[in-house]
Order: structure tokens, then sequence, then C-alpha cells
């Protein structure tokens, strides 16, 4: 136990679990911690539903629980709740984005005087007149700006819920979700098909023609609905989506944020009395619409009874009769898939038998997207397994390489000489036995490259790289300039399927290496899965490594986990423990026991607190002056991580106190200014954190790992966000020398095994604990596991390695 000098806080240096909490590093602590762990009971839903609350995540906001702010409704959610909590707060964000559009116009009004005025005098300019503006409009108004919160009624319900979801304040309706987990948000991935593809760019989603826009800004206003909504459905449903919406008001269903009940309010403005329950039109857009969920939830298809109950809870009067249409319109595929209990042999007929006994059967629906990427997976799986690696370097010259290896080192570098897929399992320790492998491939004349989940993983997999001597001699970049003296083979995965990074991509559209090392392993949901091994020459080696008890991916799918189950391939388990404090109590987290850990160099902190108030005050005085007074980490190296973004605690109430302490502005630039910390969202499920350099004509200007990104100003709103705090999710595949992870009352049912392993495992050298959980804590590590996902991937690999 160790006393922080300066200070007359208390807390324990250990485990955030029960006992005496004499020293601190953050604050007051004060007697007692917050009694908010009351459990709720558990409400029917959908068999095999829900998962961790951290799965939501789909874009800056990822999409992430408001665990932090409170549990959320379950399965029977009101929309009008929904609505009325997804309105908070957006007052705030309007007026500072409506503030932010007149610097457009403002800079260019300056252009014409830049021949006579230096740079900074035409800065000044524009922001004085952008200030007399904002006065105006203030005076002009006090009301919140016309931005949809004049509507009412079911057009204001509507607007709020679609706002909610792209702004990340709510997530998704929780159809498929049990009470502990909050639901998820909705926003869907990018239609990608998994297959090769060129080189390009990543690109945002395409802007519809002005006129498809004002012709569906039409219909919506006959239905009711808000007409600032006629981009979103535009751009959901594409061509032709007015005459779709009036052929078919429930295609409204197929925009982000729309629940059922307010599709049904815009149906039955448009169609009067031919408006019904018992609609065929109904029944198979809110099937489709529960397969979405489903698939936000991290589930590739659903069983047949699960979407059975949940359409009749939706009002469906005949949900038997609304999966069939759906299958028939070509809007859901229906799966019939062989279940095999262990130990049991297959059903035989007896011999002269005419009925041949049959197997059961589970029947899966889905939607074809998810399906066709997870057969194409399979295949390439398949591919991999069953072929030859390419021979560089006789077998000879590969063992000489392991040999000159240690321990699961040399077991990772064997594996990898005779196989085409390798999994490799172990914690942030474990990545030096990858970074060997790419050092001794490169020996035998491999063309090697490396993947991360993001940049920050990116770096710091290069940074060890380099140290390791694997820095030097690295092949040209992708643009074909000779490579500099700071890269190395690594890139995001993102970055190496679109084309900007990597080794860019052979004639025949494949990437053009022999060995790829994909990171963060447990990420890859299965589109993009399915894109990385289509991507792959023929004998080129594989390698998934990863961590497997960190929080799954995003989007649909479980393939690390499926691969790792499935055993249809070598698979290494690292035995390099993580060192010192952090490593002994993250390994125990990761099996279920959350152990007392002595912290001699205040490694581990535990700041207890009573409510919301306190958590925040005593977040803001560790990062800003606990941490980097005691433990030597300034605060722009230091990391909050929250369950949620909403509520008292949650990432947007604690990005709000960390920006007026670190870095106070009126948010000139959208709501942000330069210096702010921020998180990137350029497409769902992927978060880049960073930094606000400026902003100009041409968007806000922000700086990601070195990079520099420009938002257009129309996607601000919506793709970035304060970084300070962030989700589990948000942060997973990224490491800090500090963090401090916040566990308000209200976040007892947030927690999960993996969700608690990802918080507390993304610190290097210090984690503060802000603990008002009291035992929850402890119950969560020890009984809530990962929530199931239902997919199709093993059943699809058997009949792929049935040679092997």
């Amino acid at each position: 136990m160790s006393t922080e000098p300066e200070t007359t806080e208390d807390a324990e240096p250990g485990t955030p679990g029960t006992g005496p909490v004499p020293d601190t590093v953050g604050g007051d602590a004060g007697a007692g911690q917050t009694s908010g762990t009351e459990d709720a009971g558990e409400a029917p839903g959908a068999e095999g539903a829900g998962q961790d609350p951290e799965a939501a995540d789909a874009d800056a906001d990822s999409g992430e629980t408001s665990g932090a702010g409170g549990p959320e409704a379950g399965a029977g959610q009101t929309a009008e709740a929904e609505a009325a909590d997804a309105g908070a707060g957006q007052t705030a964000e309007a007026e500072a984005a409506d503030a932010d559009a007149g610097q457009k116009s403002e800079a260019e009004s300056s252009e014409a005087d830049a021949g006579q005025v230096s740079e900074a005098e035409a800065e000044l300019r524009a922001q004085q007149a952008e200030r007399e503006r904002i006065e105006q409009r203030k005076a002009e108004k006090k009301a919140p700006i016309e931005s949809g919160t004049k509507l009412s009624g079911k057009a204001a319900d509507l607007l709020a819920a679609v706002r909610a979801v792209e702004s990340g304040e709510r997530p998704a309706a929780t159809v498929f979700e049990e009470p502990r987990p909050a639901p998820r948000r909705p926003a869907p991935e990018p239609e990608r098909r998994p297959q090769p593809v060129a080189p390009q760019p990543v690109a945002t989603s395409a802007v519809p023609a002005p006129e498809a826009v004002q012709a569906v800004r039409r219909v919506l206003a006959e239905g009711g609905a808000p007409e600032l909504l006629a981009p979103q459905v535009a751009a959901a449903l594409g061509e032709g989506a007015d005459d779709q919406l009036r052929a078919d008001p429930w295609q409204l269903l197929r925009t982000p944020g729309v629940r059922p009940e307010q599709a049904d309010g815009f149906a039955r403005s448009l169609l009067g009395a031919e408006c019904g329950p018992d609609d065929e039109r109904r029944g198979r857009a809110v099937t489709g619409w529960l397969l979405e969920q489903a698939a936000l939830a991290g589930h590739t298809a659903l069983e047949m009874p699960a979407l059975l109950a949940a359409l009749a809870q939706r009002g469906v009067p005949e949900p038997e009769g609304a999966v069939q249409d759906a299958i028939a319109e070509g809007e859901a595929l229906v799966f019939q898939d062989a279940l095999e209990e262990a130990g049991t042999p297959a059903p035989t007929a007896a011999e002269g038998d005419e009925e041949a006994v049959e197997r059961p059967v589970r029947v899966l629906v889905g939607l074809e997207r998810y399906a066709l990427a997870e057969e194409s997976l399979a295949d390439g799986l398949g591919r991999l397994v069953n072929s030859v690696p390419k021979q560089d370097g006789s077998a000879e010259d590969w063992e000489r390489a392991a040999a000159a290896a240690q321990g699961s080192t040399a077991e990772l570098i064997r594996a990898v000489a005779g196989q085409g897929l390798v999994l490799h399992t172990g914690g942030e320790a474990s990545l030096a036995e990858p970074a060997a492998l790419l050092n001794a491939a490169r020996t035998l004349g491999l063309r090697v490259w490396a993947a991360a989940h993001g940049p920050i993983g990116r770096s710091r997999f290069a940074a060890l790289l380099r140290r390791s001597g694997q820095g030097a001699d690295v092949p040209e970049r992708a643009d074909g300039t000779p490579a500099g003296p700071g890269d190395s083979p690594v890139a995001t995965v993102s970055g190496l399927l679109a084309g900007a990074e990597g080794p860019g991509r052979d004639a025949e559209g494949a990437l053009d290496l022999d060995l790829l090392v994909v990171l963060d392993a447990p990420q890859l949901d299965v589109e993009t899965a399915a894109l990385l091994t289509e991507s792959l020459p023929d004998g080129a080696r594989l390698v998934l490594s990863g961590d497997p008890a960190v929080l799954w991916s995003v989007g649909p799918g479980r393939v690390f986990a499926d691969l790792l189950a499935a055993r249809i391939c070598p698979q290494v388990a690292s035995r390099r423990p993580d060192p010192g404090p952090l490593g002994e109590l993250v390994s125990g987290i990761g099996i279920g026991e959350l152990n007392q850990v002595e912290a001699p160099g205040k490694e581990v902190v535990i700041v207890p607190v009573r409510d919301a108030g306190e958590a925040v005050h005593r977040t803001v005085q560790l990062v800003a002056d606990s941490v980097p007074r005691a433990i030597g980490v300034p605060a722009e190296e230091t990391q909050v991580i929250t369950p949620g973004h909403g509520g008292a605690v949650g990432t947007r109430a604690l990005n709000a106190a960390l920006k007026e302490r670190l870095n106070p502005g009126p948010g000139r630039f959208g709501g942000f200014d330069p210096g702010d910390r921020i998180v990137h969202s350029p497409a769902p499920g992927r978060a880049l954190p960073g930094r606000v350099v400026t902003a100009d004509a041409e968007g806000l200007h922000l700086s990601c790992e070195g990079e520099t990104v420009v938002v257009p100003k129309e996607r601000v709103e919506h793709s970035v966000r304060h970084g300070w705090a962030l989700t589990a999710h948000q942060a997973v595949g990224s490491r800090w020398p500090a963090v401090v992870v916040v566990l308000p009352g209200d976040a007892a049912q947030a927690l999960s095994r993996p969700w608690v392993y990802t918080a507390f495992g993304r610190a290097d050298r210090h984690l503060s604990v802000v603990h008002g959980v009291e035992q929850a804590l402890p119950r969560a590590v020890a009984e809530i596991p990962a929530k199931p996902r239902t997919t199709r991937l093993p059943v699809l690999l058997a009949p792929q390695i049935s040679g092997t």
C-alpha cells in the first residue's frame, strides 16, 4: 500500500473489489460506494439473442450502450421513450452545428481579400464575422434552431429516433437483446460483397441527387413524416425511392433509426383505410427489419422460432406467412443446418425401411449479404486449409529459423512453415511472437505484411517491429514511392482492403504478398474476414492473431471464436504472460477471477465514489491532476473508458467535463476547438482517435495518428465525437500509458467479463478505477461471459475440411 504525495485522497492499490480503501491517486473518495447493483429480472427475448452491450459500436459513437446512464429498456421499450431520450442534449449540439454553418459562407466572402490581407488577418476576420453571426442568431431566437425541433407528434418522434441513431445518442431497438445489456444502435455496414475488390480509397456514402431527395420529401410530407429525413431515406432506398415509398410505405423501415410503430403511422397517413396490420407488405418489411436488428446484435442469422416470436411481438398476425413472403421475394434466405450432438452417431434407417431416418436440423433465416459473406468466408478458409503454401525457403531454412526462436515463437514459425492458415492467441506481450515470425519470414524472402484493427495498434506494432530490427529494408509503399526510415510493413485492416495502405494488389486483384498476419483477430466480422480471405493469392499464408477474451466484433459474426472452436487448423497459444500487476490483474479477469494484486508503484488504484456527480469530479481530477503528478503520465496520454455514451457518467458527460478543464473553448467549429481530442468514425465500426487541428471551407481538419483527415462539414455531426472518454469497443485494439475506467453505480447491468477485460487491458503503466458498482464488478467477472451469437460458419466449415 502506498500513499500519494501532496494529496489527502484515499484509495487502495490493488483489486477493484471490496475491503478498506485507504490511499488514492484520485480525490476525496469519501466513504462508501453507490448501491445501484440490483439486477433487473430477465425478460423474455429471442432465443440465442443478445450480446454484450459494447458490441453495438458502429461509428464514432460506435453505437454503444447507454449503460453508464442507467439500464436501457428491454425488447418492449416504446418508441416514444426512445425518441424522448434520444432528443436529450440535441439542442446544444444543433445550435453549435448551426453556428458553424455560417463559417463556409464567411470564409468564402473573405477570399476576395486574400491578396490584400495576410492569412492570419483573414482568419481573424472570419472568426469575428462568425461570432457576430452567432450573436445575431441567438438574439433572433432563443429557442433551438430550426432543425426539426419545431415538429411535434409522430413527426418529432420519428426525426428524434433517426437523429439519435445517426449521432449515437441512442442505440437500436432491443428486440434481440436481454435486459442486462443495453440496446444496440442501428448503423448498417456499408454494402460490401465477399470477393476481391480493386484498390480504391475509402469513400463516404453516395449522396442522392437533389431531384431524388425532393421527390422523397414530398412523399414524406404527405405521410406526416419529417421532410428533413429525405436525404437519409433517399440514400437508404436508392433509385426511385419516392415510388418505392408510395407503393410500400413500410420501406421506411430501411432507414436507420426508424421503428415499426413509426413506419405504421406513416403508412396509415399515406394509405388511409387500406392500411392494416395484416398487410403482407408490413409483414415482409418487419421481417427484414428484425433480421437487421439481429445483425446489429452480432447474429448472422436467426433461428426460425426466435424470428416468429419476435414477429408476433410486433403485431404481425401471421408470422409464418410473413417469413415465407420475405423468402419468396428474396428479402431473406432460409437454411436448414443439420445438428450433430457430440458422441451421438448419425441416425440410420433400419434395413428394409422405406423412409430414411432424418437428422435433426435447425431452421435459420438470414439476410442475403451476411449469408453470402459467411459462405464466401468458409470457401476462402477451406482453400487456405487445404492448399499447400508457396515454398519460399526450404524446410531446413524454416527449421533453422524456428530453432533460433524459443517456446511458442518457435511453435508459431513451424506451424506457418507448413500450413496456409494458423491461429495464434495471447495478450499484449504475445505480439512479440508475430513480430518474430515476420522477421524470420522476411529473411526467407517472403513478402510479409501485418494488419491491425486501428491506427494506434498499427503504430504500436510498427514500433515493436523496429525494435526487433524488422523496420529496415521495407518494400516500397503502396503508391510506388520508396519507403521512408519510419515505414514498416504494417497497415490497418480497412486501409489494406481499400488499397490505401499495404502492398497493393497484383494483376489478378489479389493482395501482393506471401504472408499476412492479422492482429486483433476477434474484431473481424464475417464481411471483413471474407474480403481478406478472398483477397489472398494462391499459396499465401494467413495468421489470425488476437486475444480471444476481448470484446467481439462490432459487425455480425464471431469469426475468431468459431475458428478456435472448429479446430480446423494449427493453434498456437502464447506462453508469454503480460508482466507486472496489470498483467496479473487482467489475466485473472480472463479466466473469471478478480484477483487482489500488489501494486507497489500504484499500477492499479481504486477510487470509490458514491454517485454520478462524484464520479465525474474524480475522473476529471485523475486525468488533469493526480495521474500526471503521481504517475508521471500527462493528461494527453491518459484515456478514460466508460460503459456507454448516455447518462450522467457516459462519454458525452465526461467529455464535456474534460473539455472544460483541459481545452476550454466556445466550440466554434461545429462544437469543436483546435486541440480537442476526438474520435472519428469514417465508416461503421471504425474509430480513429485524434485531435482537431483547424477548420475551413473544406471541413474539419483532424490529425489521427500522424495522418491528416478532413471531414466535410455535413459529416462532422455524425462521424466526429470528443474523445477524452471512449467506450470499451471504441478503445479495443489500442493501449495508452494510463487508463481511467469509470464504473458508476448505474452501469452495473452493462458489465460483463469481456467488457471488464477489454477496458482494464487498455492500460500500459497505470489503471485507475472510479468504482461505484460495489459487488457488481466481481460478479460480472465471475458470472457474465460474452453473450452468444448465432452464426453458420462452423456448419459451413465442415465440408470445406472434409478432405483434411
